[in-house]
């Protein structure tokens, strides 16, 4: 990656983007109540909500552009008003904007010369491997469908607490264990407004798998089954092809000093996937490389023992320190860990620490 770019935090009074970079879903008209309660929390944490001009064209337009996804993304980092861009939802053929956005010198220019917040997660992993690759740090986890538009009467309060990070630059904070975990719904319909999540008390916290002591290393990404998709082009026949051509796959000792993190999709994968995707990026040299690995609790705890047992017996094999269950991901609720940015795990104590200012003021 090439020298570090952090933005600023955001303040109030500052306008937020919301792009569409993936699912056009949050257009369709069957979407309207959660897209007014989204863009109500947004205002009643001081930011003014600004949807991008083909945000909000529904999935059809947007899954047959592009290039206008593209767009999007370039008008919100051409505009010095906006401080912060926030995807919608994710999806999964965002790397479809890759080349409009890679052939595009201006784009590149402007990321590094007027750069913002970036946040999202899911198929956005694409976005934020091109963005960290152009020098920008972003921020993974929390999208606007997800969490701002929940239907309960208010935000969970553990994802709350992550949005209002981007209001505050702390140089030493402790990604925490949530005390509580949530299934998520199983319809989205408005007579699900005000409607509570079924709710457990989180009994096992962050769980080490192997390591022990003080690991330091710098925060690298995604969600699984995108970068699976990523390396094999096992959903799209195109989407390795399109990477190594703009030079966003990296070497295997670009990944010595990172500490990596992996989230499972809604998708819920059998554990024979699950192995099958963990030995793709052994065979690729980020696990086998990285000083330490974070795993996301899998959604819905579905799989969760068959998946601990899985990488439990593989990070064995390779020596790499991991902790396993944090709330960074599909599981509801969802904290943020900033791509590029410097962390640390005590895996003596199964803690989690960002360990630099989020932004640069």
């Amino acid at each position: 990656m090439e020298s570090k770019i952090k933005p600023k935090m955001l303040k109030i009074g500052d306008k937020v983007a919301i792009v569409s970079l993936s699912s056009g879903i949050l257009g369709e008209d069957e979407l309207k109540l959660q897209l007014e309660l989204g863009k109500r929390r947004l205002t009643f944490m001081g930011l003014i909500p600004t949807f991008m001009p083909n945000a909000l064209k529904g999935i059809e337009f947007i899954k047959n552009n592009p290039k206008a996804r593209a767009l999007d993304l370039k008008e919100a980092f051409l505009d010095k008003d906006i401080k912060a861009i926030i995807c919608a939802i994710g999806g999964d053929d965002t790397y479809k904007t890759i080349p409009y956005l890679m052939n595009d010198d201006s784009f590149k220019t402007i990321v590094r010369e007027n750069p913002k917040i970036f946040i999202g997660f899911s198929d956005s992993t694409n976005n934020h491997l091109m963005l960290n690759k152009l020098g920008l740090v972003t921020y993974y986890g929390l999208n606007f469908l997800s969490d701002l538009a929940e239907l309960e009467t208010q935000m969970l309060p553990y994802t709350k607490d992550s949005y209002e990070l981007f209001l505050q630059n702390e140089d030493n904070i402790e990604i925490k264990s949530s005390d509580t975990w949530y299934e998520n719904r199983e319809t989205y319909g408005d007579e699900q407004l005000g409607v509570p999540l079924i709710s457990h008390k989180e009994e096992k916290g962050y769980e080490v798998l192997f390591g022990s002591g003080i690991v330091d290393g710098e925060f690298w990404g995604g969600c699984l089954e995108s970068l699976y998709d990523i390396f094999t082009s096992n959903r799209y026949h195109d989407q390795r092809e399109v990477f190594e051509k703009y030079n966003l796959l990296e070497d295997a000792t670009f990944y010595k000093e990172k500490i990596v993190f992996l989230e499972t999709s809604e998708e819920k994968c059998e554990p024979k996937l699950f192995e099958k995707m963990i030995e793709v990026l052994i065979k690729e040299g980020v696990l086998t490389n990285a000083k330490a690995l974070i795993v996301g609790k899998p959604d819905d705890e579905v799989y969760y023992d068959k998946y601990k047992e899985i990488l439990t017996t593989l990070v064995k094999k390779h020596k790499l320190p991991t902790l396993y269950n944090v709330n960074v991901g599909h599981a509801l609720p969802r904290t943020i860990i900033p791509m590029g940015l410097k962390g640390q795990i005590d895996f003596d104590n199964s803690k989690l620490f960002i360990k630099e200012a989020l932004f640069s003021e």
